[in-house]
């Protein structure tokens, strides 16, 4: 049975557990590789200061803590050092120069920002009265809001520096009831088009996410089945990551996950094995080592 994610939040910024834990339990449940991916600090780009983005003065702890992490399990758990660059139009993103000197194994690209014509950022998957506040910026205009965000998804992919695509439509998260938006929309369905010809074009590989159900604020994974096979329409790799914020959550939905890929048409996933001169490397799996 294959079990990885290179998805993971330790106590380093917005998950409980130490680099340590998060270790211990991967190979207690029979990983074969663990990747860590911190948020990036944003505190110095932005001017905003988060309580789930690593803190600038942690940033060089986190990067030791994970490479002695590395060592201290080389030859029984793969260990790999990464981030999740978080993409802000105009301001920061993966792509940034200093975030390729710094000896990473990857990066996760993600939007969780948005940006307003006239206000502040603001997260998408943050509580539904952040996500209300942020929509006066855009003049209650729901579907600008949500063209804003996949705008956001495209400018990253095409300027990239990362290696994988996270959550890629964390939008539908706050849009229980489709308060936000039709997923059957013709605009909606166009930008669910456009990202996975997009994707395909770059050769990234995109993640199939279990965050959402781990933390009990989705019924399914990122992303939905509908942009799952387009995806597979436009041969986009996917790797299985939980998101996990604790070390318990490291496998957690991967049945779930596997359900999903398989529904959508995928016969194999991906698994991180490392970078070689600065591109990471997969390894194609078959669904059945997952289950």
């Amino acid at each position: 049975m294959v079990r990885s994610s290179i998805h993971t939040h330790t106590s380093f910024c917005d998950g409980s557990g130490s680099v340590e834990d998060f270790c211990r339990a991967a190979f207690e449940k029979g990983f074969v590789s663990l990747g860590f991916s911190a948020h990036a600090p944003a505190a110095k780009k932005t001017g905003m200061t988060t309580g789930w983005h690593l803190p600038e003065e942690k940033l060089e702890e986190y990067l030791d803590t994970v490479r002695a992490a590395k060592r201290r399990w080389a030859g029984t758990l793969d260990v790999y050092l990464g981030l999740e660059v978080d993409y802000i139009s105009g301001i920061m993103g993966p792509a940034d120069k200093d975030y390729r000197e710094m000896g990473l194994d990857y990066i996760i690209g993600s939007v969780h920002y948005i940006v307003p014509p006239k206000a502040l950022p603001f997260t998408v998957d943050g509580p539904p009265d952040e996500l209300e506040a942020g929509l006066k910026g855009f003049g209650g205009d729901r579907e600008g809001l949500v063209n804003a965000y996949w705008d956001a998804v495209e400018e990253m992919t095409r300027l990239g520096g990362f290696d994988v695509l996270g959550h890629p439509d964390l939008i539908k998260k706050n849009n229980a009831g489709e308060r936000i938006f039709s997923p059957s929309a013709a605009f909606y369905q166009k930008r669910l088009w456009d990202i996975a010809a997009l994707a395909g074009h770059s050769g990234l590989a995109a993640e199939i996410n279990t965050g959402g159900m781990n933390r009990q604020k989705t019924p399914d994974p990122y992303p939905s089945l509908p942009l799952l096979r387009l995806f597979l329409e436009n041969n986009v790799p996917m790797t299985i990551n939980s998101d996990a914020h604790r070390p318990e959550d490291l496998d957690g939905h991967y049945p779930d996950a596997v359900r999903a890929l398989v529904n959508a048409g995928y016969t194999e996933a991906v698994v991180f094995v490392g970078s070689k001169n600065g591109k990471a490397q997969w390894k194609n799996e078959p669904l059945a080592r997952f289950s």
